[in-house]
């Protein structure tokens, strides 16, 4: 009777949903009290868990005990309610799963960001001396040299657009064995890796045969035209320069594609011990054949053949000890030369772009005169001495970067974090790269000459040097996130534009009287520029660092669900 008579007045008595849910007795296997406080009552599994248990009660309740029209009813009503209810409770979840996600995201990124710098460094830090060695070795022969005779310095201009510059052609070798090889170790499958070593070896050696001939056979006559006829009487010494130095083309080819597998196994310490070797042969032999023997221009080209082919052994020897077969040849099959190309043809426009750049300026500061061009070989192999200083960063984005896009562990988030961690170090690096790069030839330029009138012309263009210096690590950070993300046709729209920018103002303004300055605000518009584009094209939403989020489409679809 007492329990008919609680059912009747529930009849009688209408509750809205709220108040019904609240005078519900929880059941008897409900969690007592004093266990709430172990468990975060805004957690999504405790909020899921408790909605539950009141919604059960309450269905419960108004089928088993209210049977006439007015409890059907309040059914309804609860019904109805409890849902908007839960779909207010919902959407309250989402916004503090997204707030937690954000807070988490900000703070794996200011917890992290320091220890991405100390693996930058670490690599960074031998790799510096990889891309060291090349520039120090054509300084070290500007250097010796330039204390014997003005002309073969001038020749050395030239001289080093055929051997040093011409090189960047064949960057796309270094690029794509980089790239490939990286890719492939994030999928860990060794195997691809030693079947792309093989080819890009043998594509290597051919390339370093074909210059080597080229060299041989048209060598003379590319000078000639190069040169100009206002300074006929160089060619014979940059000549002799690029005859001896052209026997070490095959090695060097060769050498930077096994120097790239490394650095895209993230070992930069085997490269580098091969590097330090060929450079103290490299300068031991300056020494001796040009000023103990007195062989000149010859003697520094002998110097530095020799080394790049210790370096190049080096450098293979390197790979066998990593458990690959490098002298393993393989020719590469159509498909092979499809893949190949689709990285090495938008490279190799990059390349040429950059090379055709600095081939113009010397070809502009070689119409102006001996002397003025004496001056520009020096600061401009300054300059790549300490623009080099930055490669390592570009070669880092490279390294790393592939496995936050492509591998097993893709994270764009922590590619993001990389890559403003390059900034970083880009930024700060290139302000005191560009200090110390300009104290040089500022207050020690008898290191490179005696003459004064070459260090009149010097001193002349120091300010276009620093500010076209204070970027360069900047730029080649950002340049390595294009390349380590493939993006690789607007890498090479950005760089000809660029170039032909260049060109189209030094065409304008060469014969208005402004001496070497002309050619050096040139290669600041020139680093400027691509600053701009490529940071650009980075924060842009198409970049591949934010179009392809799979943490966004993740969220998206849980709001869904």
């Amino acid at each position: 009777m007492k329990t008919h008579s609680l059912l009747c007045q529930a009849q009688q008595t209408s509750f809205n949903a709220q108040s019904l849910i609240f005078i519900k007795k929880p059941s008897p296997f409900s969690i007592p009290a004093f266990h709430i406080s172990f468990t975060n009552p805004k957690s999504p599994f405790f909020k899921a868990r408790s909605r539950g248990i009141l919604l059960t009660a309450c269905i419960s309740h108004g089928t088993q005990g209210l049977t006439g029209g007015t409890g059907s009813g309040n059914v309804g009503n609860i019904a109805s309610v409890s849902s908007l209810q839960k779909e207010e409770e919902e959407e309250e979840e989402n916004q503090e799963e997204e707030l937690q996600m954000e807070v988490n995201r900000q703070g794996l990124e200011n917890e992290s960001l320091w220890k991405q710098m100390k693996e930058i460094v670490v690599f960074t830090g031998p790799a510096v001396g990889l891309w060291l060695c090349g520039p120090l070795m054509s300084l070290i022969d500007t250097a010796v040299i330039g204390q014997g005779s003005s002309i073969e310095l001038a020749a050395l201009g030239p001289g080093t657009v055929w051997c040093d510059n011409m090189g960047y052609v064949f960057m796309f070798l270094s690029v794509a064995t980089s790239n490939m090889v990286a890719i492939s170790l994030a999928k860990q499958d060794k195997n691809e890796v030693q079947y792309q070593l093989s080819i890009l070896l043998f594509i290597g050696l051919t390339c370093g045969f074909v210059m080597l001939f080229f060299t041989k056979f048209f060598g003379l006559s590319a000078l000639s035209a190069f040169i100009g006829s206002k300074n006929l009487h160089i060619v014979p010494a940059a000549n002799t320069y690029i005859q001896i130095r052209g026997l070490a083309w095959p090695a060097m080819l060769i050498g930077w594609v096994a120097q790239s597998a490394s650095l895209g196994m993230k070992d930069s310490w085997g490269p580098l011990k091969a590097l330090a070797v060929s450079s103290v042969i490299n300068g031991i032999g300056d020494i001796l054949l040009c000023r103990l023997l007195g062989y000149g221009i010859a003697g520094a080209a002998w110097a530095t053949m020799v080394s790049q082919v210790v370096a190049g052994y080096m450098m293979i020897d390197s790979l066998n000890k990593k458990g690959y077969n490098a002298y393993a040849l393989s020719v590469p099959s159509l498909s092979d030369l499809k893949t190949i190309f689709g990285i090495a043809a938008p490279v190799f426009v990059m390349m040429m772009s950059k090379v055709a750049f600095y081939a113009l300026l010397v070809y502009f500061a070689t119409s102006m005169g001996t002397l003025t061009l004496a001056a520009h070989q020096v600061m401009i192999q300054a300059f790549f001495m300490f623009a080099v200083w930055g490669e390592p960063l570009c070669q880092t984005a490279q390294s790393f970067l592939p496995e936050f896009f492509y591998g097993i562990n893709r994270n764009l988030t922590k590619a993001r974090m990389l890559l403003k961690s390059l900034a970083i170090i880009g930024t700060i690096f290139g302000l005191v790269l560009g200090i110390i790069g300009l104290s040089i030839p500022w207050f020690f330029p008898n290191i490179f000459t005696p003459d004064q009138k070459v260090i009149q012309e010097m001193h002349k263009i120091l300010v276009q040097y620093f500010m076209a210096l204070a970027v360069t690590p900047c730029i080649l950070s950002l340049e390595g996130a294009l390349l380590a993300g493939r993006d690789l046709t607007f890498a090479s729209l950005s760089m000809t534009g660029c170039f032909s920018l260049s060109a189209v103002y030094l065409m304008l303004v060469r014969d208005r009287g402004y001496g070497l300055s002309v050619c050096w605000y040139a290669l600041v518009g020139f680093q400027w520029a691509r600053l701009a584009l490529a940071l650009q094209r980075l924060l842009s939403p198409k970049s591949i660092l934010f179009s392809e989020d799979l943490s966004q489409y993740k969220l998206k679809e849980l709001k869904t669900a």
